[in-house]
């Protein structure tokens, strides 16, 4: 399977997209660093994942995904608090991880039942 014809792939390289762009002027290398980071990694172990031969290799790197995607909704949460992410932008963001989550659940899922 390849990763481009995944939706939950494609989505996740959007987000980081809508991320980098966000920041490309911060000047805060270190929260910018950490907050494009982490949305780069949520696509990256996705596609890492998926070009595993096994199934338990494709679970694996959708658990780290996962755990980058909550590295993601962290400092979203926070740049929020510090006053570097708008309100508004920080909530589609949010509902994006939220979606993000329950799809790569749903694929971890299913190599789940393929392992049995």
């Amino acid at each position: 399977m390849k990763c481009e014809k995944l939706y939950v792939w494609k989505r996740s390289c959007d987000l980081s997209v809508e991320v980098y762009l966000y920041f490309q002027e911060s000047r805060d290398f270190g929260f910018k660093d950490q907050i494009t980071r982490s949305s780069l990694s949520v696509a990256s172990n996705i596609a890492e994942g998926i070009e595993k031969d096994s199934y338990k290799e494709n679970i694996r790197f959708l658990e780290i995904a996962k755990g980058s995607l909550a590295e993601l909704i962290t400092q979203i949460y926070i740049g929020v608090r510090i006053g570097y992410i708008e309100k508004n932008i920080a909530k589609k963001w949010q509902i994006e991880a939220d979606e993000l989550m329950k799809m790569i659940t749903g694929l971890k899922k299913s190599f789940k039942r393929k392992l049995k």
